[in-house]
């Protein structure tokens, strides 16, 4: 057999990483030409002047301006932290490099904090994970499909119903050859027309083609201007199904990754990171090496978010 030569491809190693991140200047160096790629600009008058003063071991920007003295990290998701930055680089590594996720416990134990600190760590990243796909509209051929997240609870309403199942939808868009390009999973209100037609202005460029199952509200996509196509499924098999063959290898690899890496998750309150991050992964999966810089890139960009914010999302 053939290998795939996406799957096989030369990403960056974790000697390659810690050679480039390795010590806290280069960390801090990366962020602010991820924060200020053209100068230093001010938070609060935007001027561009400035001085670099120390205060207490670490560099201060200080504006002529206005005088404010900001830090590299002040206003990003690295605000008020009390880690290094290295050990920050390292958490976006291994969650970059993490085909099949990885958890907050398996997170502690790679970086050696408590828990706590690993959980708010890999919310902030996946919070930046998932921001960035928000920006990013489907085109072209799309195949979508429903789908939950969650069981029925003991007790609880059986099936559709549950009070434990989040409803989401996944839709993968595809190249002239049929194969998958880029890739949107996110939760819906309900499987309803309007949470439907809401749903693909947000996410699909209008002039789609969007092929879906029998699902009654998937025909709403064509108020955000995309055409649609049915191929009712019946009792048939997915194997029988070629023309869903993307979107239900998505799904299948979704639901592997949510039992192998995370047991339980609060699946009404964070569902949008932890499908927002897979997939931030899969949407980059054609450059493993470029992978790491450009998720410390949105890291550093992304803006400043308290543990009360991430908590009660």
């Amino acid at each position: 057999m053939a290998y795939n030569p996406i799957q096989f491809q030369q990403g960056m190693s974790m000697p390659e990483f810690l050679q480039c991140f390795g010590n806290e200047a280069a960390c801090a160096e990366a962020v602010r030409q991820a924060r200020w790629p053209q100068g230093f600009v001010c938070p609060r008058c935007s001027s561009r002047a400035h001085c670099v003063v120390s205060s207490s071991g670490r560099n201060l920007y200080q504006c002529h301006s206005c005088h404010r003295q900001t830090s590299v990290t002040a206003g990003s998701l690295f605000g008020n932290t009390k880690l290094p930055l290295t050990r920050w680089f390292l958490a976006i590594y291994l969650i970059s490099q993490a085909k099949t996720g990885m958890s907050a416990l398996e997170l502690k134990r790679h970086l050696g904090v408590s828990y706590p600190t690993a959980w708010l760590m890999h919310h902030k990243i996946m919070t930046a994970m998932a921001s960035r796909e928000a920006e990013h509209r489907l085109s072209g051929a799309v195949q979508i499909d429903d789908a939950y997240l969650g069981g029925e609870r003991p007790g609880g309403k059986p099936g559709r119903g549950s009070e434990n199942k989040v409803p989401i939808v996944a839709a993968v868009s595809l190249n002239d050859k049929g194969n998958p390009l880029y890739l949107k999973v996110t939760p819906v209100a309900a499987f309803s027309s309007d949470a439907i037609s809401h749903w693909a202005r947000l996410h699909l460029a209008p002039g789609c083609s969007v092929l879906s199952d029998g699902l009654g509200c998937f025909a709403a996509v064509t108020e955000a201007g995309c055409t649609h196509q049915v191929e009712v499924v019946g009792q048939r098999k997915p194997r029988d199904l070629p023309q869903f063959k993307w979107v239900n290898t998505v799904l299948g690899n979704l639901k592997t990754m949510l039992s192998g890496a995370y047991k339980a998750f609060g699946y009404a309150k964070y569902a949008d990171r932890y499908l927002g991050a897979f997939a931030y992964r899969f949407n980059r999966r054609f450059d493993l090496a470029g992978l790491v810089i450009r998720l410390i890139v949105d890291v550093c960009r992304g803006k400043a978010a308290t543990e009360r914010v991430i908590r009660h999302a």
